[in-house]
């Protein structure tokens, strides 16, 4: 997969997994960074559980890099926690 593919994957994950954790987004550039790595850490939990992983860009892909995006996105909240200024 080429690096326009990962971005263009990572930022329909974190957006999507954003909305399904908290309902509004962290920001383009936090949701982009948190979807890849929910795409990497969703095709290492299918890995493990013997399914493939992020194939391409496609629906499966999609909803492998969701669920980790899911699993980063509640990760980095339970460290952030809710910050007020």
């Amino acid at each position: 997969m080429s690096i326009i593919s990962w971005i263009i994957l990572g930022v329909i994950a974190g957006f999507l997994g954003s909305k399904i954790v908290n309902r509004t987004g962290q920001g383009l550039m936090l949701d982009i960074a948190l979807g890849i790595a929910g795409a990497i850490v969703g095709g290492l939990i299918f890995s493990a559980f013997g399914a493939s992983g992020v194939t391409g860009l496609n629906i499966y892909s999609l909803v492998v890099a969701v669920i980790g995006a899911v699993v980063v996105l509640w990760a980095y909240h339970q460290i952030a926690g809710n910050r007020t200024p």
